[in-house]
């Protein structure tokens, strides 16, 4: 249902999350409030980060924008899969994830003031 949390920045997870109907939200809080991301639509990936960036706490929240389904996908599969990858792919798409990121960080920054 609409505004419904399903993942709170700063809480713990190593699930990722796709889209199956519906859309929801990107948050991030800052001092001034809680700033909309991005909104996500069906067969977008969340939830992404924990796993590529090896990180354990939520860096957003993800809301319900209306009347959502999300799948959960199989961790250990994913990570077996992941190491199949070739090490210098690995290496881009991590560095890819942390320059977003950090752009996240910045633009948050730059919305406080």
């Amino acid at each position: 249902s609409e505004g419904a949390m399903i993942i709170e920045e700063g809480s713990h997870g190593d699930s990722i999350y796709v889209v199956l109907k519906g859309q929801v939200k990107i948050q991030k809080k800052t001092p001034k409030g809680t700033v909309a991301i991005d909104t996500l639509e069906e067969g977008d990936v969340f939830g992404e980060m924990v796993f590529l960036m090896k990180e354990k706490t939520r860096t957003a929240s993800v809301v319900a924008n209306g009347p959502v389904l999300v799948g959960i996908l199989d961790s250990e599969r994913l990570a077996r899969e992941w190491e199949s990858v070739s090490p210098h792919l690995r290496r881009v798409t991590t560095l890819m994830a942390k320059k977003l990121r950090d752009a996240t960080i910045k633009a948050i920054a730059l919305a406080k003031g």
